[in-house]
């Protein structure tokens, strides 16, 4: 049975565009069964609306503080039967709910704890670890708790900052990572194979639980 899956969108869908390829080429075992994004301008209904994905906007300037923006963001999700809930470039921050706990992914453009948190999303991230002259960056999975990018890890995927490097040609190659990173770690949620136990989270190899 697929996983019934939530996906959170503010911007260009890019994401929510690769997890819908790699389902519909049959490697990702999820039921896409509702998109919600920040802002009414945000490509990636585009991309939902094209795949029959019910969708919706909700702006966080709707509400009078945290507790009713998530309650407002992830009503829906239970209503929906939604079982994980995937952040793809959704940039607002919001209260995981209890029953949510663990339940939601995101993935970041770097190698937490480094270069992330409040602030720190795009380009922004890119550029400053050229500025800090590091040798590697990455994309990091990661499940969501009430702090910006500080969940428990689940995946990191590394690459090469280079000497000539750009924000924009450092970005294309860690999201060429992040496009493989996020599908797998879904994945494997869908499986079974990955469970956590305080900020410790382990993955079954898939020949363990065949």
């Amino acid at each position: 049975m697929s996983l019934p899956i939530a996906v959170f969108i503010s911007g260009g869908g890019t994401t929510l565009r690769n997890l819908i390829a790699w389902q519909q080429r049959g490697q990702l075992d999820v039921d896409f069964r509702l998109v919600i994004s920040s802002a009414a301008n945000a490509k990636g209904l585009e991309f939902a609306a094209g795949e029959s994905i019910p969708h919706q906007v909700i702006t966080k300037t709707q509400f009078a503080d945290d507790k009713a923006y998530s309650e407002a963001m992830f009503q829906p999700c239970r209503d929906a039967g939604v079982k994980l809930v995937v952040m793809a470039g959704f940039l607002k921050h919001v209260l995981i709910p209890t029953d949510f706990e663990n339940r939601v992914v995101n993935i970041h453009p770097s190698l937490i704890p480094s270069f992330c948190g409040a602030g720190m999303y795009g380009s922004r991230v890119h550029q400053a670890v050229l500025d800090f002259g590091a040798k590697l960056s990455g994309c990091t999975v990661h499940f969501v708790d009430n702090d910006f990018d500080h969940g428990p890890i689940i995946a990191q995927h590394a690459c090469e900052v280079r000497g000539d490097d750009t924000a924009a040609s450092l970005a294309a190659r860690v999201f060429e990572r992040e496009c493989d990173a996020l599908p797998r770690v879904v994945q494997a949620i869908a499986e079974g194979r990955v469970s956590v136990t305080g900020r410790r989270v382990h993955t079954q190899s898939t020949e363990r639980s065949s």
